[in-house]
């Protein structure tokens, strides 16, 4: 899988496929534990279809980056995706950002 990325510095910023759920779970988990760098954000912002195997790569994903010396934050403006977030809880384990500038800077 190949996904769109920039690079601001020593942060990445991956922008999610547009059905993230149990056939690309896997897939953006290894993509995002695979980068060189450790610190990412993920843009949820074009992700129309959010599930619980999406969930759970996000979790699994915070994890691996964590041992690494990272972190993976969110951004979402999408209301859908954040109300999504706020429901399963997910945003009280993974910091989530209204946008990607946000995200980015949180990391300095």
């Amino acid at each position: 899988m190949n996904l769109p990325t920039e690079v601001f510095g020593e942060v990445v910023v991956v922008h999610a496929p547009e059905e993230f759920g149990g056939d690309q779970a896997g897939d953006v988990l290894k993509y995002l534990t695979g980068l060189p760098q450790s610190r990412v954000v993920l843009d949820l912002d074009n992700t129309e279809l959010l599930d619980s195997a999406g969930l759970e790569a996000l979790l699994d994903s915070q994890d691996r980056l964590r041992e690494a010396g990272g972190d993976l934050k969110i951004a979402a403006s999408n209301s859908v995706n954040r109300k999504i977030l706020e429901i399963t809880r997910l945003d009280r384990h993974v910091e989530v950002f209204d946008n990607v500038l946000d995200a980015v800077k949180s990391f300095r």
